[in-house]
């Protein structure tokens, strides 16, 4: 078991968290999983300044509401940016593994 996967276990076991992800040599890309119960949300950080948000699924609708840890403070996104936690956990250890975030298409830059 990796150390991220042990960490992000330990997170679930509490029922909420917060993640950082990069690459050893580099400063950017930075991907962030925040998520409480079963919602989460991805942050990619492609670059100083530059923040983009992972497109959520049919989770929820569009107009719902979910709070979601992002560093120690609780934030509100809507379900347009919500994912169940293992679909969020599966873009993170991809990510994590290849240093890949996934298709352009499914992010919008803040």
């Amino acid at each position: 078991m990796t150390d991220l996967y042990a960490r992000l276990s330990d997170l679930r076991s509490r029922g909420q968290g917060y993640i950082e992800v990069r690459s050893s040599n580099r400063d950017f890309p930075v991907l962030t999983m925040a998520f409480r119960d079963d919602h989460a949300v991805v942050h990619l950080e492609s670059a100083p300044e530059r923040m983009s948000l992972l497109a959520g699924g049919d989770t929820l609708p569009s107009d719902a509401e979910v709070e979601v840890p992002i560093m120690d403070e609780l934030a509100v996104f809507t379900g347009d940016f919500v994912l169940q936690v293992d679909r969020a956990w599966d873009v993170v250890n991809d990510f994590s593994r290849t240093g890949v975030v996934g298709a352009p298409g499914e992010w919008r830059e803040l």
